[in-house]
């Protein structure tokens, strides 16, 4: 028996993710998950809270030092989150 229009799982589940509206959402998770593995072991201990309203990262640090350190990498740190997952989720970074 031959199949015709063979879709690959993936690309269905994705489809069905962006009709449903839930495409951004899940990326936003992904992201936030993503900080300990982009950033390391060291920060994620410094770091008490992150949540993500409109295109921007919130990140709340329990180290002054640590949080200037990371201002002057908030680029880079926007690049690799993004790449990170695969998506372009936010485009800047506050340290609150």
């Amino acid at each position: 028996m031959k199949r015709n229009k063979a879709e690959q799982v993936g690309d269905v589940v994705r489809m069905l993710l962006r009709q449903q509206g839930l495409e951004g959402p899940l990326n936003e998770y992904r992201l936030i998950q993503s900080w300990t593995d982009v950033l390391g072991k060291p920060i994620e201990r410094y770091t008490r809270d992150l949540y993500i309203r409109g295109q921007t990262l919130y990140v709340r640090l329990s180290s002054s030092v640590l949080k200037n350190e990371l201002v002057m990498q908030r680029s880079m740190l926007v690049q690799n989150l993004n790449a990170a997952v695969g998506a372009q989720v936010i485009t800047d970074i506050r340290f609150v």
